[in-house]
């Protein structure tokens, strides 16, 4: 199980932040950090609508991409520090240009945001770098996303696909988990679950489920300013994750086989009962269900599940009250 936690623009432009992120997140276990790689002038431009006015520091959504923007240097730095932690590096470029910048830093894997599911052309960009390339299915119909994997197939990608709902936080009934097995089957490639519900309890059940990958947005604190941080974990819940999906995933490796319970020899000895006779019985007494109890351990008289043999026997000798019964005791 791959474990990825997002910090997206959690960092809110901060490249001191950005770092305290890597810190922080490689002490909960997960094995990789994502981010997003943003070149406002390669990938926006002024007519783009979405929350221009999401916030006071920014006048547009093109001024706000610009200050989460870092530079080729400090990306060779965060990329130096995820591999100083043991951090798998992965981030999501929004141009070919950030690609380019993103190969100078050494990154380590792409993943595709589902509003690029259709840019062939980043794409194809990131294809010949020959990185493993991961896909977020969150807008995307079947339609495209057969288009995608197809593209990314022929072009001998190591491609993975990942099922998300692009809604901020996902609720319980939009998780879409039935989409998991769909994409396993529909692609024939790792699957797993792009989280955006801020909840523990999503992650474990995608894990559960068979997503054999799982990436979702950590924040150090709720109260903090940006767009994903109602749908992010904090860091101490994404240790419990983490954990989770550990125990869930070491669970599914090791399937238990009821038709053996030889293990459990010795506890059913210890727990499973004997037949008894529940008052004291006369010899030549023809015994009813009435008569009978079950005790423990077994062994030391007639299995409790033969009691159906024994109901209308006749006793060949006096019984005391909690005797167990044997098959010498009935003719």
């Amino acid at each position: 199980m791959l474990t990825i936690a997002e910090i997206g623009q959690a960092h809110n432009g901060s490249f001191e932040l950005l770092l305290q992120y890597i810190e922080v997140v490689s002490k909960t276990g997960v094995g990789a950090i994502k981010f997003q790689t943003h070149i406002a002038e390669a990938e926006s431009s002024i007519y783009e609508p979405f929350r221009i006015k999401f916030s006071d520091q920014d006048k547009t959504r093109y001024d706000y991409w610009k200050r989460m923007q870092f530079t080729q240097e400090q990306w060779i730095e965060i990329g130096r520090r995820c591999k100083g932690v043991g951090l798998l590096f992965i981030s999501s470029p929004f141009s070919n240009a950030a690609v380019d910048i993103l190969e100078k830093a050494g990154v380590e894997q792409y993943k595709i945001g589902s509003g690029e599911v259709t840019n062939f052309l980043l794409l194809k960009k990131i294809v010949d770098t020959g990185k493993p390339i991961i896909i977020s299915s969150g807008m995307s119909s079947y339609e495209e996303l057969d288009k995608a994997v197809s593209f990314l197939k022929d072009h001998n990608a190591n491609v993975s696909v990942l099922q998300c709902t692009t809604s901020y936080p996902t609720r319980p009934k939009d998780y879409g988990l039935n989409v998991i097995s769909e994409l396993k089957q529909r692609y024939n490639v790792p699957v797993g679950f792009s989280d955006h519900s801020a909840s523990v309890v999503a992650g474990i059940a995608a894990t559960a489920i068979g997503a054999e990958i799982l990436e979702f947005h950590v924040v150090l604190d709720r109260e903090q300013f940006g767009p994903d941080v109602t749908s992010s974990l904090t860091i101490d819940e994404t240790s419990e994750l983490v954990k989770g999906v550990a125990e869930i995933s070491e669970a599914l490796k090791n399937p238990i086989d009821k038709n053996d319970n030889s293990a459990f020899s010795e506890l059913k000895n210890i727990f499973e009962k004997s037949l008894a006779v529940n008052k004291n019985l006369k010899e030549g007494h023809i015994l009813t269900f009435d008569d009978l109890e079950g005790k423990k351990p077994k062994g030391y008289g007639m299995d409790a599940s033969k009691f159906g043999g024994v109901i209308g026997k006749r006793l060949s000798k006096n019984l005391q009250q909690w005797d167990f019964l044997t098959e010498n005791d009935i003719e």
